[in-house]
């Protein structure tokens, strides 16, 4: 891994009206790492995932790419977004798996996962045709390129959102509680393609309900509560034998 933060997050505020979601923090990840947030809901896991990629704006504090700021310029005290196509540069670096998949309902799983190679990166459509047949086989879906999200599983709607994420070639893999929307019996197969990932180096922040997927996959778990982050270590800690009382409380009233 490199010596060099890839992602780092310093002192991020982002407010929803009075509400405060997220409250002073700072989190940087290497690349090729796997960090796994998790907290009780609300707790501000989710909102920090789209700061991340700017599809919320945050109110204070830098996120920075490689040392480059996201979403904002800053001259002293006066803080700009960045223009749009700047933007788009920037989010590109970022693909993002949801909850609820969020496919297109007209479009084969093929079409799906070219979309954003050719809307966005500008690629031809038979390279992006090409690309999304490798990365659809790759995530065991080699028989359903031309089926549409209606006629697939969850777990296999998932899948080819993981395809679709891939697709853009990102810096860093997002991850919502990418099995939170799956049947039980469907959860073990959305897990094994992300744990291939990681064997693979991306660089990954999933937010998580699997603590014993989050045991086994990441390199540092983060616990949030209330917008803050209360601790952060390797997961045998974290899980296990964790400091704070607060922390000691969730993990006890949740299965591990």
């Amino acid at each position: 891994m490199s010596e060099e933060p890839l992602l780092r997050l310093q002192e991020v505020e982002k407010r929803f009206g009075e509400f405060v979601a997220l409250n002073g923090v700072s989190l940087t990840l290497r690349a090729g790492s796997v960090t796994c947030l998790v907290g009780p809901s609300g707790s501000g896991k989710s909102t920090l995932l789209r700061t991340v990629n700017l599809l919320e704006p945050i109110d204070g504090g830098g996120i920075y790419l490689r040392g480059e700021m996201l979403g904002f310029t800053v001259n002293g005290d006066h803080r700009r977004p960045v223009r749009k196509k700047a933007a788009r540069r920037q989010a590109a670096n970022f693909g993002m798996v949801f909850q609820s998949f969020n496919l297109i309902p007209h479009l084969t799983a093929t079409e799906n996962v070219m979309l954003g190679p050719v809307q966005v990166l500008g690629a031809d459509r038979t390279a992006a045709g090409e690309q999304a047949h490798e990365l659809l086989t790759r995530v065991g879906l080699a028989d359903r390129f031309d089926h549409y999200p209606a006629e697939l599983s969850g777990g296999q709607q998932q899948r080819v959102a993981i395809a679709r994420a891939l697709a853009m070639k990102p810096s860093v893999l997002l991850f919502d509680e990418p099995t939170s929307a799956l049947d039980a019996e469907l959860v073990a197969e959305v897990l094994a393609v992300i744990q291939e990932l990681a064997r693979e180096g991306y660089t990954m922040l999933i937010v998580t309900h699997e603590l014993a997927f989050a045991r086994d996959i990441a390199d540092e778990v983060v616990m949030m509560d209330n917008g803050r982050i209360i601790e952060s270590g390797p997961p045998e800690r974290i899980l296990l034998h964790p400091a704070t009382e607060r922390a000691q409380k969730f993990f006890a009233s949740v299965s591990r």
